[in-house]
């Protein structure tokens, strides 16, 4: 890997973490538009989990990235 993108790896891992909380906040939010009372909101809601599904994963690569970057 080369040295600079090493260094955003591990340097602003806080980042991949920030995307994981932003989509579970973006599930939550979702899944709060999924009650009875929310019905006009529940496209929003379908959006919300796919967003937040897509910041978790990007999260979750990142992350990987950092510990893979760690034991090399």
């Amino acid at each position: 890997m080369n040295s600079p993108i090493r260094t955003l790896v591990r340097e602003y891992g806080w980042i991949h973490l920030s995307l994981g909380l932003l989509g579970n906040i973006g599930f939550f939010v979702g899944s709060i538009f999924f009650l009875p009372s929310l019905e006009q909101y529940k496209t929003l809601g379908v959006w919300l989990f796919i967003v937040g599904s897509f910041f978790m994963l990007i999260g979750a690569l990142g992350r990987l990235l950092v510990d893979v970057t760690d034991k090399t």
